[in-house]
């Protein structure tokens, strides 16, 4: 089968990685791709939110699968239309997606099926905004109610700054439409864990969590980004609470979602929040997270176009899907001043040497290849990325995979896995 990947991020180059490791996978394209794809892929100069241009790539290269992988695309609609035109895709619905693009309906979801999750309200007036954040007082949590690239919550520690990331989303508009209407929460407390999920719509099977690193700097300081690192398994996740989540959080999701007539088909992202009263509910994702998918995948032992199929073909309860003993950890290296202004074209080295090493690989994020190398052409360059018999060897590995590539103003966290 040939395969069209739609993205160009770290999650997407984590895609084709484990679709080339597929014997039943021909030809792989990616639209529009990066540099660190291209190598694995027939990459094609269109938009990721070009959903026409998209369906006449696919008839044009009579791909048996499109793979829907951003967030954007899914919010737009375009596994609607693939299958409208007949061409079978991966992913969730518009209808779905929106338990990812408007928190605001997430909360809704979960307040009504009673899914544990932060008190909240939701607001599309600053006055009203302001009353609430004085009313709870702080810390207290600020988020935009749309698609932000993972930048749109603020964790406010006063009062003060919590008015000022309201004002800033509704009135000074920095996340543009996503930030008129926002959700303001309590802040939980505990350890923070991703739980990918495969999903039909009926049958839901968890892949093994994982911990990202949002904060950009070391020691979880700084603003919030789109992911400098993850690791996993996570050791504070036990099989006791990998039950409760499943009994009152995964399945009741899942159902909720189809008795609102938006059945999930795809892969849902849990982010959730170990309180000492259990488990909640932090956000929800419609897709793989970046940098979560470059460790999860990397621990992936079955055939991952397999998996695609059973969840398009609603089969997933027939399937047993395997995962590789030990851990794995990324470290993302970035582009100095993200998440906020930064340079690019900056050329890097040593990405050959560290793909040199055992159980290691480079995924690229924001990358172009040339032809005397690679430049960086985003905030996330690189995720740099090992697996080990340990988490503790999976993180000296990554640490020193990384310690062989640079570019001009590189920064990366060096606590990946021992911040929490």
């Amino acid at each position: 089968m040939d395969v069209l990947i739609i993205g160009s991020g770290g999650r997407e180059h984590a895609i084709a990685k484990k679709l080339s490791e597929s014997g039943r996978v021909e030809r792989l394209y990616c639209a529009p791709g990066n540099g660190g794809i291209a190598e694995l892929c027939e990459c094609a100069a269109i938009k990721a939110t070009d959903i026409e241009g998209i369906i006449a790539f696919a008839r044009e290269k009579r791909v048996g699968m499109v793979v829907v992988a951003p967030d954007d695309p899914l919010a737009l609609g375009m596994v609607d239309r693939l299958g409208e035109a007949g061409i079978l895709a991966f992913g969730p619905t518009k209808a779905a997606a929106e338990i990812e693009s408007s928190k605001a309906f997430s909360k809704k979801l979960m307040s009504d099926y009673g899914i544990p999750t932060a008190e909240y309200g939701v607001f599309s007036g600053i006055d009203e905004a302001v009353s609430y954040i004085r009313a709870k007082g702080a810390p207290i949590v600020v988020k935009a109610d749309g698609l932000a690239l993972g930048k749109g919550v603020s964790v406010c520690f006063d009062i003060e700054s919590a008015e000022k990331a309201a004002r800033d989303m509704m009135e000074g508009g920095v996340f543009g439409a996503s930030g008129r209407r926002v959700v303001i929460e309590e802040m939980l407390e505990g350890p923070e864990v991703t739980v990918l999920c495969f999903t039909d719509g009926e049958t839901i099977v968890p892949m093994p969590a994982s911990q990202d690193h949002k904060r950009a700097f070391d020691k979880n300081r700084g603003p919030n980004t789109g992911g400098m690192g993850a690791v996993s398994p996570v050791a504070a996740y036990t099989d006791d609470i990998a039950k409760a989540c499943m009994d009152r959080i995964f399945i009741p999701t899942i159902r909720a979602m189809k008795a609102e007539g938006r059945p999930f088909r795809g892969v849902i992202y849990f982010g959730l929040m170990l309180t000492k009263d259990g488990p909640k509910v932090i956000e929800y994702n419609a897709r793989f997270g970046d940098p979560e998918a470059q460790a999860v995948l990397s621990l992936l032992e079955s055939d991952l176009l397999t998996v695609f199929e059973a969840v398009c073909g609603g089969s997933l309860a027939e399937l047993e899907i395997k995962w590789k003993p030990g851990a794995a950890c990324g470290v993302v290296l970035a582009s100095g001043g993200y998440p906020g202004g930064y340079e690019t074209g900056k050329r890097i080295d040593g990405i050959e040497d560290a793909n040199r090493l055992n159980d290691t690989f480079v995924f690229h994020s924001g990358t172009r290849r040339e032809p005397d190398g690679y430049y960086t052409c985003g905030g996330r360059v690189l995720c740099v990325t090992s697996t080990g018999e340990t988490l503790d060897e999976a993180i000296e590995s990554a640490y020193r995979a990384a310690d062989l590539i640079h570019f001009d103003n590189m920064f990366r966290r060096n606590d990946i896995g021992r911040a929490f």
